[in-house]
């Protein structure tokens, strides 16, 4: 008797629990968040494994890393799963860049005694950064296989080959996509190109971080930021809000790079033994949001639906 008294008290906040978080806005939103939160605490991961180690240790620490982003890459490879491949995925692509590929800046930047650019006496950018804008030429060689891959599924490719009459031809009915692989990929590659993105302007001698036309560059990345939210929060399918949500959240987090090298806040991220209980605090938001959208079923629209259409003939 008790078991069935629990089951019947259950059921309420189940169903409102599925329609609170299971419906847009929050498929979406959540999405968002967590992509967004990760990008700071990203920063954090970096600056805490450099305070951790120190320059003895913090590349073998970085090493290890990369591959455990390559383990959680394997994972999702052969999970059948398309939620938890698709997270795998962004996480894979998230250790991977900051373990192999930032790690690999920071490495050659101290190999070659690059010094930091320093304005006012504060470093504003740290050699890490000055040395990356290296890697535009292999950034754009494969930006052209991306942007004529017949097979692509991403909406800005998508554009550029029907609008510019780029397509390469029909994509295969029988290819397989692998969630986790094409998510992984996306995340490293966004943030890739929007750290160039803001490495470029911020030199002085394209553009500096002061400049008009950076400004501008930031009204028309905040409007672009609105456009895919607006579209995003409309989203039912939750793997596609999440593959959806990588480049949104990075684009929005381009705007808070910019915001904070023109001093209008504290980056705490960067400073997390001074802010250690803000960091913590974002961090508990971000697992928390990770685990109620791991917990959100593929696809609710259909079942929502039924229950809704059931409930009415019961009444």
């Amino acid at each position: 008797m008790s078991v069935s008294n629990t089951n019947v008290h259950d059921q309420p906040s189940t169903n409102a629990f599925k329609r609170i978080f299971y419906r847009p806005p929050f498929i979406g939103l959540l999405a968002f968040l967590i992509v967004f939160l990760t990008q700071g605490l990203g920063h954090t991961l970096m600056v805490g494994m450099e305070m951790l180690f120190g320059i003895e240790y913090q590349y073998e620490a970085a090493a290890f890393l990369g591959l455990f982003g390559a383990y959680l890459l394997y994972l999702g490879m052969k999970n059948p799963g398309e939620v938890a491949a698709t997270w795998l995925g962004f996480f894979a692509g998230t250790f991977l860049w900051t373990g192999w590929v930032e790690f690999s800046f920071v490495f050659y930047a101290n190999h070659l005694s690059v010094l930091p650019l320093i304005e006012d006496g504060a470093i504003v950018t740290k050699p890490e950064y000055l040395v990356m804008p290296s890697s535009l030429g292999v950034m754009m060689a494969t930006l052209a296989y991306f942007l004529l891959n017949k097979e692509t599924k991403c909406n800005f490719f998508k554009w550029f080959q029907r609008h510019l009459h780029m397509s390469t031809g029909r994509p295969s009915r029988s290819y397989e996509r692998n969630f986790a692989a094409i998510t992984c990929l996306e995340t490293i590659y966004v943030i890739w190109f929007f750290y160039i993105a803001l490495l470029l302007m911020y030199d002085q001698a394209i553009l500096g971080d002061r400049h008009w036309f950076t400004y501008a560059l930031f009204l028309g990345n905040l409007t672009w930021t609105i456009y895919l939210l607006q579209r995003l929060v409309r989203f039912w399918k939750v793997t596609t809000a999440i593959r959806y949500g990588i480049p949104t959240a990075i684009i929005a987090w381009t705007n808070v790079e910019l915001l904070g090298r023109w001093n209008f806040f504290t980056e705490i991220w960067i400073h997390p033994d001074q802010y250690a209980l803000e960091m913590g605090l974002i961090f508990s938001a971000a697992l928390a949001f990770t685990v109620i959208a791991i917990l959100t079923p593929t696809h609710q629209k259909t079942a929502l639906a039924q229950q809704k259409r059931s409930s009415s003939r019961v009444a």
